[in-house]
């Protein structure tokens, strides 16, 4: 078994360290056994899971395909020495590769493995990558992002987060050796951010610029001195931080996040212009991603567990779901709320709560308070929400009817109507989600015509067909509305000579007239 090198282990020994100590004592447990005059009993609080390095669970996805170098296998230099291209980057050879998933491979004291691009052989063509990284999980941050580049970092790439596993992106940090001028923003440093604007997404040139040096090769989103901000130098003043996440909108969400994303626009230069005769020495590479971070449980859980390869909130206080984001079944008395820090420094639990115990009234979690009414002697719910209404919301508001697939505790257990306005005649439907239909109009929204009527604003009458309601002398029928009727005749389904009566006018014959007679007009 090979022998691990100490020295190699110890940056993630610190980064450990440094995560530990963001919470020790602080919202590490969701309850406990306390004594009182009545004998033991549970006293909880809020509660929130020990950081972690979350490289051991994220999923990497490179893009444009074939960004990785290797297929076909290419030389390449590097910035230092960029004359020696003696080194060549072969995917079908494993220690010539270079795959995505070194980015997160474990660091050892072996050689170093880092994923790497192509070269920039098709300059003036753009050099780009997007780096995703993926938890499907929602998670917050609770130390500096740090990307360790090989051969440079980038001169300019942009940082960005997701909230819902990847559908919407927005940036979280801008990064260039020339802010201005490659998005337009001045160059800022998170040290000089304040309390007021500690949230505003800014770009950094510290991390950009060519320093000439293999041991620059860090890039960091700086959440600590974020931080620090609130809770002073060596984060010692935690509460106040707490404190600040509760009170302060936004603050929480802008470290949260399920998914991360790297785009890499232009890579290190090496201090110079583009050196078209030598192309072969710009490219990407990075060796290690580290994100450390906690579970989002909405300070409902003190643990969080990989099951399947997701991780999943040990959830508390009776609630449940993946980031402990709603109440047990049974437990809806009172709506779902997250935990609170507030205040410090166990906060408030905000349990789900049995159904029927808020008032002696059983709301089905679709109210928060209930009312007694004297001269009726009976306690009713009042403000129902999610659509219910009743003295316990036990029914739907008119224009909703019972969703037959949901408890009636559960907060979708009432469907909107949704009539057809032009085909029904009012907003209401029966407890199957019918509506109830004008004449000629159909369907459980009443949005289909029955046979011989049309669509038009509502379902109108045919006026005329080709098997029942037949023009007449020629005529013929056009969208069922209209008989277009030969010069000589006229009337709805074509069933009148035009100049009938008169003298010298040639029209339809008696024969033509008394079955054109014979028809109803529609």
């Amino acid at each position: 078994m090979p022998m691990v090198d100490p020295s190699a282990m110890l940056p993630q020994l610190l980064l450990l360290l440094r995560c530990l100590s963001l919470t020790v004592g602080q919202y590490s447990s969701c309850k406990s056994l306390v004594s009182t005059d009545d004998g033991q009993t549970w006293e909880y609080y809020a509660c929130q899971p020990r950081p972690m390095s979350m490289k051991q669970f994220m999923r990497v996805k490179v893009d444009p395909p074939g960004i990785t170098c290797g297929n076909p296998p290419e030389r390449f230099c590097t910035l230092e020495n960029p004359y020696l291209c003696s080194d060549e980057c072969d995917a079908s050879t494993p220690e010539l590769a270079h795959p995505p998933s070194l980015m997160s491979d474990p660091e050892s004291s072996g050689p170093l493995t880092y994923w790497q691009t192509v070269t920039w052989s098709r300059f003036p063509e753009p050099l780009l990558a997007n780096i995703s990284l993926s938890w499907n999980k929602s998670l917050e941050l609770t130390d500096d992002i740090l990307i360790a580049f090989e051969y440079g970092r980038p001169t300019i790439m942009v940082l960005d987060k997701s909230l819902d596993k990847g559908r919407n992106w927005q940036p979280y940090q801008f990064y260039a050796d020339d802010c201005l001028e490659a998005f337009g923003m001045p160059p800022k440093k998170v040290q000089e951010l304040s309390a007021t604007n500690v949230t505003r997404v800014i770009c950094t040139e510290q991390y950009s610029r060519w320093v000439g040096s293999k041991n620059e090769k860090n890039v960091r989103f700086e959440v600590r001195d974020r931080f620090a901000i609130f809770a002073g130098a060596g984060l010692r003043n935690m509460d106040s931080l707490y404190t600040r996440m509760e009170s302060m909108k936004g603050l929480r969400d802008f470290f949260t996040f399920t998914d991360l994303r790297l785009r890499l626009l232009r890579p290190a230069l090496g201090g110079t212009y583009v050196q078209r005769e030598n192309l072969l020495k710009y490219f990407y590479a990075i060796s290690n991603i580290e994100v450390p971070a906690r579970c989002k449980c909405n300070l409902h859980a003190d643990q969080c567990i990989s099951r399947d390869g997701t991780l999943q909130c040990d959830c508390q206080h009776n609630t449940t779901g993946q980031d402990c984001a709603r109440c047990e079944k049974g437990y809806k008395a009172k709506s779902w709320k997250p935990g609170s820090y507030l205040p410090t420094p166990n906060g408030s639990p905000n349990t789900c709560e049995a159904a029927g115990s808020v008032g002696n009234c059983e709301c089905y979690g679709h109210s928060n308070r209930c009312s007694y009414i004297d001269f009726i002697n009976i306690v009713t719910c009042v403000s129902c929400k999610h659509n219910t209404r009743g003295q316990n919301c036990q029914h739907c508001r008119l224009g909703y009817y019972r969703n037959a697939s949901a408890e009636l505790d559960d907060e979708n257990v009432c469907i909107e109507c949704n009539c057809n306005q032009l085909g029904s005649l009012h907003a209401r439907c029966n407890e199957t989600g019918f509506c109830q239909c004008r004449d000629g109009t159909a369907g459980q929204k009443c949005e289909d015509c029955t046979f011989g009527y049309t669509w038009k604003q509502g379902c109108i009458p045919y006026v005329c067909d080709d098997e029942l309601l037949l023009c007449q002398n020629g005529g013929t029928c056009f969208q069922n509305q209209k008989c277009l009727c030969p010069p000589e005749f006229k009337g709805v389904l074509c069933e009148q000579a035009r100049c009938a009566g008169q003298k010298g006018c040639s029209g339809a014959t008696s024969s033509s007239l008394s079955l054109g007679a014979a028809l109803p007009a529609c």
